[in-house]
Formats: structure tokens, C-alpha cells, sequence
């Protein structure tokens, strides 16, 4: 299960003991009550797993801002804000989409693990063929937002990544290989694509750079909360590298990604300024120190907490990304020039 699943569990919406009275009440009226409307719209809201989404705006703003520095063409006058907007939605939309089909097909492994048992599906709040119809729609709405508002590729782009996600990650793979969040991560890497290519029109170097940078995170990122739920992935089947793998196996694999994603960061420092480059420096420091004393924790056989690296992670990944953002937004002189 990928990371962007996991983070969606904790932004997943409760439903409260009022639910079942007001339910009651509305059917004896023969009309639906509020509490009724809104929980059944938060149902909805939480098939799309909100919380993923936070990813898009944190890779796909500095993807675009970075687009627009990078390309000669582009870079004449300002980047229009209305474009970022539109991007954002069309990435949102799909992101929207690519989750609740996700949910539709792993509606049964969710029943059985205990953090996802309160999702939609799994407590059967909204029926399989409405979140079905529902993630249909807003893929081929996402599909065609992008089109009309940005380019082309990027809807192309947009609809090739919630196939992948879908098909290639969800059906073939996670049930299927220890190796699962590896090649299905690279669904999580698009949005940057789907930035750039909505500012430019096309793909270049750097924006291939910032996909390997989070499709390198994404398996340290993942299998540190796999070690800290391997239990849950066990009862459902899910032969994530934790549930396969020795403690130690695991770290180090954890450390080995870790290496190259910091590595990765510094690479796009050959199309940034001196900003980015010094955080990314520090924060890559900071983030190998932390997967650094996971493994050497298991190697000595002290208890480890490995959701702390997981969580921090998160916080490397957003540093990296707004750091990038702001370098571009300001132009800063380049490390290496052009």
C-alpha cells in the first residue's frame, strides 16, 4: 500500500453516533436530514483521500515555478496565476479519481485492516457502483479540465498516471511483490511531470529530476509505516517488504533509498540558484542522520520508532519542495549557470 494511502487514513472522516438517529428520523419523514446529506457528502469526500492530495500542492507549485524559470519560451512575463489555479484543480481532480478507484479496489483488504476499516467502502457507507461511477467521472473530468485549461500532454499525462496507478500498482502489483511501492510510486511522482508540462508544453531534464526524487522517497517514506503496521499488511495479504524481509533487510533498504534521493536532490541543483541548493544540502544531511540511526538502531537490536522517520519525511520532502519554490519565484542567481 502506498504512502499516499496511509496519510489518507488519519484525514478519513468518522461518523458519529448521531448519524444512525438522524438517519432514523429522516427515513421515518421519508425525506433526508442534514446530518444524512453531510455524511453521506463526507463519505464521498473521503473516497478521494484529501489528505493525498496535499502532495500535489506541495510538488506540482514549485514544478511549475521552476518550468517557467527553466524554459526560455515560457519565462516571457510573469507566470499567469490562473494557470497554476487550473493546473491545480485538473491535478486534484485526478489525484480524486485515481484514489477512489483505488478504494473500489481494495474495498476488501480494507475491511481487514484495522486502520483502514473506516473507510467508505469498507463500512459500506456509499455503494461500490456510486464510487465507482464516481471515480470514473472525475478521471474524465480531470482529463478534459487539463486539456481545455493547460495543454494537452498534461491531461495525457494526468490520465496515463491514474491508469498506472489503477491498473499497473492497485491490481497487478500490491498484492503481488515485496517490490509494490517502488515501481507503483512512480503514480505519486506525476504530478511534477503534470506541472512542467503544463507550463512548457513539454518534458525536459529537470522535471525527470524531480520525478526521481520522490520516486526515490517514496520507498523509505512507505516502508518505515509498513514497519510500524506490518501486522495489518500481514492480515490482509500484502507482502510489503516488511512483512517479507528481516528489520534489518528493511532499514537498510531504507537507507540505500534515502542515499538517492538526497543524492537526486542535489543533481537539480544544475538548474537552481544557491537557495535551493543549501537546503537541500542541510535538509539531506538531516535526512540521511535520521535513516542512518534506524539501521544502526536494528543493527544493534534496540527498539526503533520507525514512524518518526516516516513522519519526518514528510517534513523533508515539503522543505526540499518550498525551498524550490522559492528559489525559482525569486530567480536567484544560479549555482552553475545555464
Amino acid at each position: 500500500m502506498s504512502i499516499r494511502e496511509r496519510r489518507s487514513v488519519h484525514g478519513a472522516h468518522g461518523f458519529g453516533p448521531g448519524a444512525a438517529a438522524s438517519d432514523e428520523s429522516g427515513a421515518a419523514s421519508g425525506t433526508k436530514s442534514p446530518n444524512r446529506v453531510r455524511d453521506t457528502l463526507l463519505a464521498y469526500l473521503a473516497l478521494t483521500k484529501p489528505r493525498v492530495i496535499e502532495l500535489l500542492l506541495v510538488t506540482t507549485i514549485p514544478a511549475m515555478l521552476l518550468a517557467h524559470r527553466f524554459d526560455v519560451v515560457a519565462s516571457h512575463g510573469p507566470i499567469k496565476p490562473l494557470l497554476i489555479l487550473n493546473t491545480l484543480l485538473g491535478g486534484m481532480l485526478a489525484a480524486a479519481g485515481a484514489n477512489t478507484l483505488n478504494c473500489v479496489a481494495d474495498a476488501d483488504i480494507d475491511k481487514v485492516m484495522k486502520r483502514t476499516a473506516r473507510r467508505p467502502l469498507a463500512r459500506a457507507t456509499v455503494p461500490t457502483r456510486h464510487a465507482l461511477i464516481f471515480g470514473l467521472v472525475l478521471t474524465v473530468t480531470s482529463f478534459l479540465w487539463l486539456w481545455r485549461t493547460s495543454n494537452l500532454l498534461s491531461g495525457l499525462l494526468a490520465l496515463a498516471t491514474i491508469a498506472f496507478y489503477v491498473f499497473v500498482y492497485t491490481l497487478l502489483l500490491k498484492r503481488r511483490t515485496s517490490q509494490n511501492v517502488v515501481w507503483g510510486g512512480a503514480a505519486g511522482c506525476m504530478p511534477v511531470m503534470i506541472g512542467w508540462s503544463a507550463v512548457t508544453g513539454t518534458i525536459a531534464w529537470p522535471a525527470l529530476v524531480m520525478f526521481l526524487i520522490i520516486f526515490f522517497w517514496t520507498p523509505p517514506h512507505t516502508w518505515a509505516l509498513a514497519m510500524r503496521y506490518k501486522e495489518d499488511y500481514e492480515a490482509a495479504g500484502v507482502p510489503m517488504l516488511p512483512v517479507v524481509a528481516t528489520e534489518r533487510e528493511v532499514t537498510r533498504q531504507i537507507l540505500i533509498y534515502t542515499w538517492a534521493t538526497v543524492v537526486t536532490t542535489l543533481a537539480l541543483a544544475l538548474a537552481t540558484g544557491w537557495l535551493y541548493a543549501a537546503v537541500a544540502l542541510v535538509a539531506g544531511a538531516w535526512f540521511l542522520v535520521m535513516a542512518h540511526q534506524l539501521y544502526s538502531g536494528v543493527k544493534r537490536g534496540e527498539p526503533v520508532k520507525p514512524l518518526r522517520l516516516f513522519l519526518q519525511s514528510n517534513n523533508y520532502l515539503a522543505v526540499v519542495f518550498c525551498a524550490l519554490a522559492v528559489d525559482s519565484a525569486l530567480a536567484l542567481p544560479m549555482v552553475f549557470g545555464r
